[in-house]
C-alpha cells in the first residue's frame, strides 16, 4: 500500500469535510502504481494555517481554494514553490474562467477543478495527480539507485586497476634499484609477473568496453549466415596452446553442419568465454568435453570440465560485474570479472539461456542455448 499525504486548504467548513469523505478510507488503483494507493487527508481553513502545516509537515498533494481569505491560494502556492518544496496543486475556485485556470498554470499549478465538483471529479483529478506524484518518486529512486551503481562501478574499477598497478610498480622500483644484483636473469620472474598484470590491466579494459557497448545499445551487430561448427572448430583452435600448456584435452562433439543466423564477433566472444574458462579453471592433465545439441529454432552448446568446480555460494555471485571466484587454486587466473557477465548479455540478445551446474573438486559444465537458427 503507497501513502500519500495530502493537505486540503478551503474556508468552508462543508467543502473541507466533503473532501476527507471522498478521498479517506479508500484504496485506490492507479495505472502508474504497482500497488495501492491510500489518501492521509489533512485539513486546514485559511492560507495562513497552511503555511504553518506545509512547513512543519511533509505533503505530496495540495487541494487549494483560489480565493481564501486573508493569503489566498495562488500566494500559498507561490510560498510552496519559493521554498521548493515539492509539492503537487490542484487549484479549487467557484470563479471559473480560461483567465483564472491559466494564470493558475501558469503560476505552477497541477490542475484545476471548478466549483460545484462532484466526488468524482474530485477523486479523478486527485487520482491524476498521483499517478503522477507516484512516477517522479519512482524516477527520483531510480536515479538515487543509478547514483549508488556508478560509485560501486567506479569503486571496483578502482581496486580492480589499483592492484596489478601497484604489483607493475613494486617490480619496477626493484629493477631500477637493481635489488638482485646486476645479472639480468635475475630480473626475468619480475618482468613476466609484471607483463602478467598489464594483460590483466588490458583484458579489463577491453571487456569493459565491449560491456559498456552491449548495454548500451551502441555495438554494431552485423547478422549474416554462419557455420556453427566452423566457428567452434576455430574457437577451440585458438586455445590450443592455451590447453597444451596445461596438457588439457579437449574434446569436441559436432558432426553436422549447423547453419545460424547471428553476428559473428558476438558468437565468437561466446565460445571464447566458455572454452577459455573451461581451460584457465581445470587441473593440469584436466579435460574438456564440447557438445553441440540442435534444439528447436537454435542451436545448445554444453562445455562441461574436470577443474576445480565452484560451491553453491560460488554460483550465486557467477554473474555478477567485478565478480571472480578468489580461492588459493585461482590466485594466479588471469581474468577481468567481467567476462560472464558479457556472455550473459550476449546470449540475452539472442534470447538464449544459461544453466551451470558445478561441483567443487570435481568441475563445471556450462549449457548454452541460442535462438539464431537461419
Amino acid at each position: 500500500m503507497i501513502a500519500l499525504k495530502i493537505l486540503a486548504v478551503d474556508d468552508e467548513p462543508g467543502m473541507r469535510t466533503g473532501i476527507e469523505r471522498s478521498l479517506s478510507k479508500r484504496s485506490f488503483n492507479i495505472p502508474e502504481a504497482d500497488d495501492e494507493i491510500q489518501f492521509n487527508i489533512e485539513l486546514a481553513p485559511d492560507g495562513e494555517t497552511a503555511l504553518k502545516m506545509i512547513e512543519a509537515n511533509s505533503y505530496d498533494m495540495l487541494i487549494l481554494d483560489y480565493k481564501l481569505p486573508g493569503v489566498n491560494g495562488l500566494e500559498v502556492m507561490k510560498n510552496v514553490l519559493l521554498k521548493q518544496k515539492q509539492i503537487l496543486t490542484i487549484i479549487m475556485t467557484a470563479y471559473a474562467s480560461i483567465e483564472t485556470a491559466i494564470k493558475a498554470t501558469r503560476e505552477g499549478a497541477y490542475d484545476f477543478l471548478t466549483k460545484p465538483f462532484t466526488p468524482e471529479d474530485l477523486r479523478y483529478a486527485v487520482t491524476k495527480a498521483a499517478g503522477r506524484i507516484v512516477l517522479a518518486k519512482k524516477a527520483k529512486e531510480l536515479q538515487e539507485e543509478k547514483k549508488k551503481v556508478r560509485f560501486e562501478f567506479i569503486r571496483v574499477l578502482a581496486h580492480e586497476l589499483k592492484s596489478p598497478l601497484s604489483a607493475v610498480e613494486g617490480y619496477l622500483y626493484l629493477l631500477r634499484d637493481k635489488t638482485n644484483g646486476e645479472n639480468i636473469e635475475a630480473y626475468e620472474h619480475m618482468v613476466d609477473r609484471s607483463i602478467l598484470r598489464l594483460n590483466q590491466m588490458r583484458k579489463l579494459i577491453v571487456d569493459l568496453l565491449d560491456m559498456t557497448k552491449i548495454e548500451a545499445g551502441t555495438k554494431e551487430r552485423k547478422l549474416e549466415k554462419l557455420n556453427f561448427k566452423t566457428i567452434l572448430n576455430d574457437a577451440v583452435e585458438l586455445f590450443k596452446n592455451d590447453a597444451l600448456k596445461k596438457n588439457v584435452t579437449v574434446k569436441l562433439d559436432c558432426t553436422q553442419e549447423i547453419s545460424i543466423n547471428a553476428d559473428r564477433q558476438e558468437i565468437d566472444m561466446i565460445f571464447n568465454n566458455l572454452i577459455s574458462n573451461a581451460i584457465k579453471y581445470n587441473v593440469d592433465g584436466g579435460k574438456v568435453d564440447i557438445k553441440v545439441i540442435d534444439i528447436p529454432q537454435g542451436v545448445g552448446i554444453s562445455v562441461k570440465d574436470t577443474g576445480i568446480g565452484m560451491t553453491q555460494d560460488e554460483m550465486k555471485i557467477l554473474f555478477t560485474e567485478f565478480t571472480r571466484i578468489r580461492n588459493e587454486k585461482t590466485k594466479d587466473v588471469l581474468g577481468s570479472g567481467l567476462g560472464l557477465s558479457i556472455l550473459k548479455k550476449l546470449v540475452a540478445l539472442y534470447n538464449g539461456d544459461i544453466n551451470v551446474k558445478s561441483e567443487q573438486g570435481k568441475g563445471t559444465q556450462f549449457d548454452v542455448s541460442l535462438k539464431c537458427k537461419e
